[in-house]
């Protein structure tokens, strides 16, 4: 019990140094780095909380592909952070009132791990004791998310699709161009990563459909697999050279991957309204309610990958393109 508290202090204050760490710090190329250490932080944090799901997502999103997409970013608007200006009163103020409310609601929750606290009293009871016989899948987390939540889960896919979206209007508005071939030639002369790399990404690729198709028996599932997917792709683009990633994944192709996974999850609750049943509850997918449950999971999970996998991938095309297009207009 000691050396847990001691190793929960010890994460949660490297936190606050990283954080205001990044605060501080005028390199944003440190800065992007800085939050990759974050993003582990927090997922450490997360496995000492015994949230193994969450610090999976963290890893996968906070420590994996942020700091890649960031990078990317990093191309368009340089690497130092513009000379100071003078300090605005009015948002700093604005700041400080948000921050105060939010501590206060902090500290009229229940203590955490209270018994009597509202969410252990009813929700969770209801899940623990009940989703073994609903759902029959070892990983409660999964039947939460994808069958009890499947509105809630259905919106942050939608989410996703809309960023996707919004980020291929803006950044390349048209047809775009083809890719030039500077990235290939910059990373031409590193052999040891090229070489790696050739070692890592199918490793990657497989460890991403073992993540997907392994949600229901532990930690895991349509949106880390997604992002790892994503991200063996990205590592190939940055070694190999855009125009080599988009032989590979066409930008067209993309397109129509990120409203396929929206529409995979959208029609499996539409099939059970078909057979008679509510939407997105999957016992009517099969004669027996439980089959029908992992069928339906497997399917929405797998709406959930390809459009999470999909989406990151155009967003990072996007914007390496964006800063391609730019950087031809100023020459």
């Amino acid at each position: 019990m000691v050396i847990s508290t001691l190793l929960d202090i010890a994460v949660l204050t490297l936190l606050v140094i990283v954080a205001l760490a990044m605060v501080r710090a005028r390199d944003l190329f440190a800065t992007v780095m800085l939050s990759g250490i974050y993003g582990l932080l927090s997922a450490s944090f997360f496995i000492l909380m015994d949230a193994a799901d969450v610090a999976f997502t963290e890893a996968a999103v906070g420590a994996g592909i942020f700091p890649l997409l960031m990078l990317t970013v990093l191309t368009s608007v340089g690497r130092y952070e513009a000379e100071r200006r003078r300090v605005r009163y009015l948002p700093l103020f604005v700041m400080v009132v948000l921050a105060g409310a939010l501590f206060a609601a902090v500290l009229q929750m229940p203590p955490f791990g209270a018994v009597d606290a509202p969410s252990h009293g009813h929700v969770a009871q209801r899940y623990i004791q009940d989703s073994p016989a609903e759902i029959g899948i070892p990983n409660m987390v999964t039947s939460v998310l994808a069958s009890y939540r499947g509105f809630d889960t259905l919106g942050e896919v939608v989410v996703i699709f809309t960023a996707a979206v919004g980020v291929v209007v803006i950044l390349l508005g048209g047809r775009p161009k083809t890719p030039q071939q500077s990235t290939q030639a910059l990373m031409a002369e590193h052999k040891v990563l090229r070489v790696v790399g050739k070692m890592l990404i199918p490793l990657i690729l497989l460890f991403g459909l073992y993540v997907q198709f392994h949600g229901e028996y532990g930690p895991g599932g349509g949106f880390q697999a997604g992002v790892i997917f994503a991200v063996g792709i990205i590592l190939y683009a940055m070694l190999f050279g855009l125009s080599n990633a988009q032989r590979v994944v066409p930008l067209g192709v993309l397109r129509w991957l990120v409203a396929l996974g929206v529409l995979i999850y959208g029609s499996v609750g539409l099939a059970n309204l078909v057979v008679g049943g509510e939407y997105l509850n999957y016992s009517m997918l099969a004669s027996d309610p439980v089959t029908g449950q992992h069928i339906g999971i497997i399917l929405i999970e797998l709406g959930v990958g390809i459009t999470v996998a999909s989406a990151m991938v155009l967003i990072f095309f996007a914007f390496t393109r964006a800063t391609r297009s730019r950087d031809e207009l100023e020459e």
